[in-house]
C-alpha cells in the first residue's frame, strides 16, 4: 500500500535576499561636456603649437588633451550613496569653515562630495604667488641659476645650454606662454591631486574602510585650502619684505615662509638634512592633522585610526621622495 498522501503541504518560501544598496548616479552628464571641451581645446592649441601659429609650446595643448582623458575617465566612477544626505553648504561656507569647522565641512562632504571652489583657490592664489615671485625675483636670475645647475648636474654641451636659456627665458616674459604655465599648473594641481585622492581611497580600504572617490578627492581639495593660504598670503609678505638678493630662485618658488626645523641647515651644506627638516613645521603638521580629520570625517565610514594611517603613510611617503631626489641632484638647492 501506498503512504497516505498530505494534501495540505506547503513548499517553504525561497530564502530572502539581501538587500542591495542603493547605487548613486555616476556624473557623467556633468563631466562629459567639460571633458570634451577641455580636449578639444587642448587638441586645437595642440595644432597650433606644431603648425608654429601660436608660440605657446605644446605643454599647454598635451595637458589639456590629458585632463580631458583623465575627467572623461572619472566621470564613469559613481557617486556617494549616502543615507539621509544633509543639505549642501555653500561654496563660501565651505572654504571659510576650513578655518573654524573643518570638521563641519568634512562631515558636509560624505554626502556633498564638491571640489570646483577649493580647486580653484588653490590655484588662483598660486598662480598670484608665482606671478609676484617672478617679478621680483626677475626672470634673468631664475633663468641663470636653473641652467646653472642643470649643466652642471647634465653636463650638457654648449648648443643644449643655450637654446635652454633661450626656451626659459621666452617662458618667463612672453605674456602669452606665461599664460600657458598658469594652464599648466591647474592642470598638473588637478592631476597630482586625483592620483592622491586614488591612493587615498585605496589606503581607507585597507585600513578597514570605505570610502567613495569623490569623497577622496573633495577633502583633499578642501584640505588644502587652508595651508595654501597661509603659505601663499604670508609667503606674499615676506616676498616684499625681504630684499631680492635673499631669495633663493628654486627653494622659495613655493613660498617664502619657513615655519619649519630648515631654518637650522644651510642647503648648500646639508641638502638632505634640510629637505628633512622642512617636513617638521607648523604648516606640515596642520595639513596631516586635516587631511586625516578629513578622510575620517569625509568617508562613508571610516575610523579615526585609518584616516590617521592614511595621513601618515602620504606624509612619510612624500617625504622619502623628495629626499632621494634631494640626494641625487642636491646641485638645484644650493
Amino acid at each position: 500500500m501506498s503512504a497516505p498522501q498530505d494534501y495540505d503541504f506547503q513548499a517553504q518560501p525561497p530564502p530572502a535576499l539581501p538587500e542591495t544598496e542603493p547605487q548613486a548616479p555616476r556624473p557623467t552628464k556633468q563631466l562629459w561636456p567639460i571633458a570634451i571641451g577641455v580636449f578639444v581645446v587642448g587638441l586645437v592649441l595642440l595644432v597650433l603649437s606644431i603648425a608654429r601659429v601660436l608660440a605657446i609650446g605644446f605643454g599647454v595643448g598635451g595637458a589639456l588633451c590629458v585632463l580631458g582623458v583623465v575627467l572623461f575617465a572619472i566621470s564613469f566612477i559613481r557617486l556617494p550613496a549616502v543615507p539621509n544626505p544633509d543639505a549642501p553648504m555653500s561654496w563660501f561656507e565651505r572654504v571659510m569653515g576650513m578655518f573654524y569647522e573643518p570638521s563641519r565641512v568634512f562631515r558636509n562632504l560624505r554626502s556633498n562630495p564638491t571640489w570646483l571652489a577649493p580647486f580653484l583657490v588653490v590655484w588662483v592664489l598660486s598662480a598670484i604667488y608665482s606671478t609676484a615671485f617672478i617679478q621680483r625675483i626677475t626672470p634673468q636670475v631664475i633663468v641663470d641659476h636653473t641652467v646653472e645647475k642643470t649643466t652642471q648636474t647634465f653636463n650638457l654641451p654648449p648648443d643644449a645650454t643655450a637654446k635652454m636659456r633661450t626656451d626659459q627665458m621666452e617662458a618667463y616674459t612672453n605674456p602669452v606662454a606665461r599664460a600657458g604655465t598658469l594652464l599648466q599648473t591647474a592642470v598638473g594641481i588637478f592631476i597630482v591631486t586625483a592620483l592622491i585622492a586614488a591612493l587615498c581611497f585605496v589606503g581607507v580600504l585597507i585600513f578597514g574602510g570605505r570610502m567613495n572617490y569623490w569623497q577622496a578627492l573633495a577633502v583633499l581639495f578642501h584640505a588644502a585650502v587652508p595651508i595654501v593660504v597661509i603659505t601663499k598670503v604670508l609667503g606674499l609678505v615676506i616676498l616684499y619684505l625681504k630684499s631680492p638678493d635673499d631669495l633663493h630662485p628654486i627653494l622659495n618658488q613655493d613660498t617664502t615662509l619657513q615655519d619649519n626645523l630648515s631654518i637650522l641647515f644651510t642647503p648648500a651644506n646639508n641638502p638632505v638634512l634640510f629637505v628633512l627638516a622642512s617636513y617638521i613645521g607648523l604648516t606640515s603638521f596642520y595639513g596631516l592633522w586635516l587631511r586625516a580629520k578629513g578622510l575620517q570625517l569625509g568617508s562613508t565610514k571610516a575610523s579615526s585610526g585609518a584616516g590617521w594611517g592614511v595621513s601618515l603613510t602620504l606624509f612619510f611617503l612624500s617625504m622619502v621622495l623628495l629626499t632621494v631626489f634631494t640626494a641625487l641632484f642636491p646641485q638645484f638647492i644650493s
